[in-house]
């Protein structure tokens, strides 16, 4: 894949961490997957509108379901629905 040298201009703790995190020459990888991933989040944001524009919003009661049987990262599972 084609690469591109760019200059940027970061918050400086981020960068601190970043390179701690991955190494000084690990930090153009890290960006760039976190780039390809707010793209990716930025494409389903738009798909989900798209959706709710031909079919309208989610009920309310569907998505306390879905909530308590798919928690956010970290939560812990509080009820299954059964079947």
């Amino acid at each position: 894949m084609a690469t591109e040298k760019v200059s940027l201009t970061l918050e400086e703790e981020l960068v601190a961490e970043a390179r701690e995190a991955v190494g000084v020459r690990g930090l153009s990888g890290y960006v760039n997957r976190a780039l390809r991933h707010e793209l990716q989040r930025d494409r389903l944001t738009g798909l989900l509108a798209e959706l709710e524009a031909e079919t309208g919003p989610i009920e309310p009661e569907l998505m306390e379901e879905v909530r308590r049987i798919w928690p956010a990262p970290g939560e812990k599972i509080s009820k299954r629905r059964s079947a």
